[in-house]
């Protein structure tokens, strides 16, 4: 019963495409995070003298 509502509804839809859409957010932030950090350790070293 949920789950057809969640499918066939308005407000179901729209839950699933702010879920949707906040776990490809974060995603993309974990990833453009991780690859700006190797880019600094590459161009300024570990930091550590």
């Amino acid at each position: 019963m949920a789950t057809q509502e969640l499918f066939s509804t308005d407000i179901g839809l729209l839950s699933l495409f702010t879920i949707g859409f906040v776990v490809a957010m974060g995603a993309f932030f974990v990833r453009y995070i991780k690859r700006n950090m190797q880019h600094d350790e590459r161009t300024h070293g570990s930091g550590q003298s």
